[in-house]
């Protein structure tokens, strides 16, 4: 696989990843969630890393051969998720937003 492929494996890596953890993280009765949290730092921190790299090359990729109107949408994308991803991570812990 070539390295400018990346964007197009992180994009929805994160998405996936990310529906695991806002299923897995409602509270339930018990108070308990469904995943537990170190599972879906873990989780959250994987994708965040993984979205960042995307975003990283597809910066790279874009400045080196001009830009192409899907993987800059794609690249646009990581971003985006690698922001989104940040902030739920700090949301999973409690009292801390």
């Amino acid at each position: 696989m070539k390295t400018i492929h990346f964007p197009y494996i992180a994009l929805p890596l994160g998405l996936v990843f990310m529906l695991i953890i806002s299923v897995g993280s409602q509270i339930d009765s018990n108070g308990t969630t469904a995943l537990p949290l170190l599972t879906m730092l873990v989780m959250n921190e994987f994708a965040f890393i993984a979205n960042l790299i995307g975003g990283y090359i597809g910066i790279k990729h874009t400045f080196s051969v001009g830009p192409k109107l899907i993987y800059t949408t794609i690249t646009i994308g990581c971003i985006l998720m690698a922001a989104r991803l940040l902030f739920l991570g700090m949301a999973l812990w409690p009292n801390v937003l």
